[in-house]
């Protein structure tokens, strides 16, 4: 029954242009400076302290819709002039987090910007496992929706649905 439900979910969702344009040809320029005009306004209005180091993860985690490790954003955090340790970044990572705007991808261990950043939600991702884009679907889209208070027997604190396969692009390289 469930297996029915997301593949008659995914056979619907397919085809709109909200939920897959992470795999699609988009104005990334806009999408990227988007992303980024919220991500700076939510700072502003929660009142939040917004680190250089806090935005340059952020962006690195923008950059391309792909999924980083927190050894990897070391890595080109140090290529961007920033000395940080571990704990540095796995703190920044939680704290981005804790405030909606980031992601972990459990499968993959690694992490990727929101794409409903600021919003307490249960994300549904797709994952490409050739190109490893990843697109973040949101609960009113997926249909999927996990009321976090229903049961007085087991209290949801976290839910998170990986969807692996192959993007529509990758598909058409693979057909050629």
């Amino acid at each position: 029954m469930f297996k029915r439900k997301i593949s008659s979910i995914m056979k619907k969702k397919q085809t709109s242009p909200n939920i897959s344009k992470n795999f699609m040809d988009h104005d990334h320029e806009l999408c990227f400076e988007s992303a980024l005009k919220d991500f700076k306004q939510h700072f502003i209005e929660k009142e939040l302290k917004l680190t250089p180091l806090r935005l340059k993860v952020f962006q690195l985690l923008l950059k391309d819709h792909r999924p980083l490790g927190a050894y990897q954003i070391l890595d080109l955090l140090r290529k961007d002039g920033f000395s940080s340790t571990p704990p540095i970044a796995y703190r920044v990572l939680d704290f981005l987090i804790e405030h909606g705007f980031v992601h972990k991808i459990k499968k993959l261990n690694a992490f990727v910007a929101c794409s409903h950043p600021g919003n307490s939600h249960s994300p549904t991702f797709m994952i490409c496992r050739k190109c490893e884009k990843v697109a973040e679907i949101n609960e009113k889209e997926s249909g999927l929706k996990f009321n976090k208070e229903t049961s007085s027997e087991f209290k949801i604190e976290e839910a998170i649905i990986e969807l692996i396969g192959i993007c529509k692009n990758c598909t058409k390289i693979e057909v050629i």
